[in-house]
């Protein structure tokens, strides 16, 4: 009969070798050790001196662990920023984008495939929602970026495929082992969770204490009547309510949050919502990244000119926020912000799922 074993990319360091230690009854510090050394190297060499008298304890441990990771399936580049695809089991792909900084790269990581919340401007949106990943495929795509593509991250950013609070529990243990000293050894301050406004999920958050990842808003609209167009969560929990919880954040967590605000041509991007947002945002402690609309598979928006994006910016600066603008990338591999998405997943997902219905009994 075959032993069981464990994933080690669902664990933080201390629930596998205290996983270790019940089925062997003895191994806990050197499972730390084959921990530790897998996620700062991709890999377990035994040299360390502590196996020197314990190869057998060693061989153990190593065949109670499951190391896989998920597969690369695709690297694409444009310029210096990338996009990767990773294969799951079931035959679905995970999307995560590669954006190099001046200190340190980002990653920019997928929580779900596809995307239940409907947002009108966003291709992961139309994809619906096939399913959350686990830990595992959230993990695999730091593994990958590391380890495999060479990429060196210094932040992670869960604004890829999915809403990430729709997926809390994976998310969050995922964020556990991010930082996890033993581990990838990530700082706290260097994970943001973004959201589309999944207000239950900024309040789980704050629940939270070690470790608190920063919060981001993806926000769009400064009025109901147009962030309920654009983005279907808000006729569950409009602005006001969201108001409410960014400013509990703000005040409970004493972390800024950044609010995302995706321009788009003849929607949203005219003075008069700038000083609407203005408004919107007083008394909270954030920041502003203006992102341009990018093409989508099926456009039903257009980018704005630049002279407007500008101005836009201008005016929030002139209100006093701290306010990025973003430069497009990735456009050409679909890798920027919003284009991530294979409607064709969600055509196969049908097939596969009428051709079970068909099958039954």
């Amino acid at each position: 009969m075959n032993k069981a074993t464990t994933l080690l990319l669902s664990h933080t360091s201390h629930s596998y070798a205290d996983w270790i230690r019940n089925q062997l009854g003895k191994g806990y510090q050197h499972a730390l050790l084959v921990y530790e050394e897998w996620y700062r190297t991709g890999h377990v060499t035994g040299h360390h001196p502590a196996f020197k008298n314990a190869q057998a304890l060693l061989q153990e441990i190593l065949a109670l662990t499951d190391f896989s990771v998920l597969p690369l399936s695709t690297n694409l580049t444009d310029g210096k920023t990338g996009k990767f695809l990773l294969k799951t089991a079931d035959g679905l792909e995970i999307e995560s984008v590669l954006i190099p900084m001046q200190a340190g790269g980002t990653l920019c990581v997928s929580s779900q495939v596809g995307c239940r919340m409907g947002c009108a401007f966003c291709e992961t949106g139309r994809m619906g929602l096939l399913r959350n990943l686990t830990a595992q495929e959230i993990l695999s795509q730091l593994f990958i970026a590391r380890f495999h593509l060479n990429f060196s991250v210094r932040n992670i950013v869960f604004m890829g495929m999915g809403e990430p609070f729709d997926n809390y529990d994976m998310v969050m243990q995922a964020v556990k082992i991010l930082t996890d000293a033993h581990g990838f050894g990530l700082g706290h301050n260097h994970i943001t969770v973004s959201t589309s406004g999944c207000l239950d999920g900024i309040y789980r958050l704050l629940q939270e204490t070690n470790p608190l990842p920063n919060l981001a808003v993806s926000l769009n609209a400064p009025t109901d009547e147009l962030r309920n167009k654009l983005m279907p969560i808000n006729r569950k929990h409009p602005l006001k309510e969201m108001h409410e919880a960014l400013s509990t954040f703000c005040q409970q967590t004493g972390k800024q949050v950044l609010v995302a605000y995706v321009l788009i041509k003849g929607q949203n991007d005219g003075l008069e919502q700038a000083d609407q947002l203005a408004d919107y945002l007083k008394g909270l402690d954030v920041k502003i990244n203006i992102i341009p609309y990018n093409p989508q598979s099926h456009d039903r928006y257009q980018p704005p000119d630049q002279d407007i994006l500008e101005a836009f910016t201008k005016r929030l600066r002139d209100r006093g926020y701290y306010t990025l603008l973003r430069q497009t990338k990735g456009q050409k591999i679909m890798a920027a912000c919003g284009q991530l998405g294979n409607l064709e997943l969600k055509r196969k997902k049908r097939e596969i799922a009428s051709l079970s219905i068909l099958s039954e009994p």
